[in-house]
């Protein structure tokens, strides 16, 4: 069987399940704030080069890279015109083919160190994660990061492994010498004049208050009204046409370059070509979440550790790339990219989540959670066999690493290199440091394919077909169950170790992004009176959404009516369906395995 077949039937399936459940899931509770800050960052490029101006800060999400959500509004918009479903809908689609996107940069990594049955088994391990699947559809931020991220790797994989030394290729030294220096000024003065951005807006603003101040310098030899005009005029005069000089030299140089490559040294542009894609899906990657270097780190790593010295040049080419990306495709740092984005590394590494989280039992602050948080949760929301394949597999994995003598070519050795970085050095960094972690472990589902990977070590290592097949058939049981069971709230899944969704409730997160408030607005839409008032705990926009259009629906900033008959829809997130309304008759509740994710009373 070639390659190639087993994923794309494997994806077919996943995409053809995914289709018949879509038009049942609800949205989720950041949804509209990414899309908001979607259409801010793509207003960016009309008002960056008409004023000279992004009207984004960090309170519209600008610590955020934008880039995946500037993709989906766009995607959004043309399938809007195609499809007639839910305009939610719409979004969880384009979520999911990323996801799928996603599985097959996992298949294309594991190929590479797993057998194919291997790779097969690890790869539907991975797809039948309750878990996984259940944000495959509405989670914007970390299945988008997750997808993105090993689709960087597994083209990272690729450039190296078949990597061209870089070198000129001019007729003549004379002509290689200056092909090298023109590319290297064109590098530092373009690299320099983006980096320098905000330290140029600063140095413009001085220049026109000291001139507006009566002082002469260059501001206001040539401003003749500037003691007469508004200093925030000329501000915005003079930066603008800093943004379109840099603009005209950067482009304009640029393609001088590439006409004097074409023509004296095309076999050059020939070993540059297989960086771009790495390059680009990297840079995009850094452009949706700050953690995304961490894979052009694993890639370095890997590269140096098979190529060598020999991998450097290619390496800060691909660098280049990728940090040119992530500036095009993240408006919030074009007006100071220095600046702003250590403001991004700022606000990401302790961000200020507000709520509690809890966890067995017990609420903690998001940043004082118990050390085995993390390890924990991983051992009761991933199904039973992951654990057992991936502990078994790890003992395999380390024999064979450390009986094989030390040297780069060393496959064994380097898949242990990279299970440790990638996944488990991350973990005990999570433990030790415990930065703020909440709504269990999204934020870090990057660095859990390696437990993948490693638990497909024991499907490789079984030879007879009957046997491989019952042993993947076993192991991907309980999570195929376990998601049927919960439909189509899959990311609430908890496994027997807990006692299931039953036996963590009221213990540790279920429903935290309230996505039952689609079943729950559907059935008070089958129900109610017309114009009927129903009062939503939480985020009402998400009952609204899927509301009947008469119906009055209102959130705790409205006023409440003395007298006036309410549907009260509340989540069970922090016991509010016991909190609010206690003595309210309960007339719906939306639940899985005897645990209620939302109760409507009357």
């Amino acid at each position: 069987m070639k390659q190639s077949q087993p994923i794309i039937i494997i994806l077919v399936l996943t995409f053809m399940i995914g289709i018949i459940s879509l038009t049942r899931r609800g949205e989720s509770w950041d949804e509209f704030l990414l899309h908001r800050y979607a259409a801010l960052s793509l207003d960016a490029y009309q008002t960056w080069i008409l004023e000279g101006d992004v009207k984004i800060t960090l309170d519209d999400l600008g610590g955020y890279g934008p880039a995946f959500v500037m993709l989906d509004e766009l995607a959004f918009d043309l399938l809007d015109t195609i499809l007639p479903i839910h305009h939610i809908d719409i979004y969880h689609l384009i979520n999911f083919i990323v996801y799928l996107a996603g599985v097959w940069a996992f298949y294309d990594i594991g190929i590479r160190w797993l057998s194919q049955t291997g790779a097969i088994g690890a790869t539907l391990l991975l797809v039948t994660q309750p878990v996984f699947w259940g944000h495959a559809f509405m989670n914007s931020k970390d299945i988008p990061f997750f997808a993105f991220f090993l689709l960087s790797l597994a083209f990272g994989f690729r450039m190296m492994d078949s990597l061209k030394q870089i070198s000129l290729f001019a007729p003549t030294e004379r002509l290689n010498r200056l092909l090298a220096l023109l590319s290297t000024f064109w590098l530092v003065s373009a690299f320099g004049l983006f980096a320098s951005t905000g330290l140029i807006h600063s140095l413009i603003t001085d220049l026109v208050q000291a001139a507006a101040s009566g002082h002469t310098n260059i501001i206001s030899m040539v401003a003749s009204n500037i003691l007469t005009t508004p200093p925030e005029i000329y501000v915005q005069k003079f930066f603008l046409l800093f943004l379109r000089i840099r603009l005209v030299y950067t482009l304009g140089s640029a393609c001088l370059l590439l006409y004097l490559f074409i023509r004296y040294s095309p076999a050059t542009l020939s070993t540059v070509l297989p960086i771009l894609l790495p390059g680009i899906l990297l840079g995009f990657t850094v452009s949706i979440r700050i953690l995304g270097p961490f894979a052009g780190l694993i890639i370095a790593l890997y590269g140096l550790r098979t190529r060598g010295k020999r991998a450097l040049f290619n390496l800060g080419l691909y660098a280049v790339v990728a940090i040119t990306t992530m500036y095009i495709a993240w408006p919030y740092l074009w007006e100071d990219p220095i600046g702003h984005l250590i403001e991004s590394i700022r606000l990401m590494s302790s961000y200020p989540w507000n709520s509690q989280v809890l966890f067995n039992g017990q609420t903690y602050t998001s940043t004082g959670l118990p050390s085995f948080y993390l390890p924990f949760l991983l051992g009761i929301q991933l199904t039973e066999p992951v654990l057992l394949l991936f502990l078994l597999g790890f003992v395999v994995l380390m024999v064979e690493a450390w009986l094989k003598p030390t040297n780069a070519g060393n496959k064994k050795q380097v898949f242990m290199e990279l299970v440790l970085l990638w996944c488990i050095v991350p973990i005990l960094i999570f433990m030790i440091i415990r930065p703020s972690l909440y709504d269990n472990f999204r934020q870090v589902f990057f660095i859990l394919p390696p437990l993948f990977l490693v638990a497909g070590i024991l499907f490789s290592r079984i030879k007879k077909p009957i046997w491989q097949i019952t042993l993947i058939s076993l192991s991907i049981l309980p999570g195929i169950l376990g998601a049927i069971h919960l439909h189509p709230y899959e990311y609430i899944y908890y496994n027997h170790f807990i006692g299931g969704v039953n036996g963590a409730q009221r213990r540790f997160e279920l429903d935290y992004w309230a996505t039952s408030y689609r079943e729950a607005a559907e059935y008070v839409n089958s129900m109610a009176q017309p114009n009927a008032y129903v009062w939503v705990e939480g985020p009402a926009h998400m009952f609204n959404n899927f509301a009947r259009e008469d119906l009055k629906v209102l959130d705790a900033f409205d006023p409440v009516l003395i007298g006036q008959d309410y549907f009260f829809v509340t989540l069970s997130r922090h016991n509010l369906d016991l909190d609010i309304a206690p003595d309210a008759e309960v007339i719906y509740t939306v639940s899985r395995d005897g645990a209620p994710l939302t109760v409507i009373k009357k």
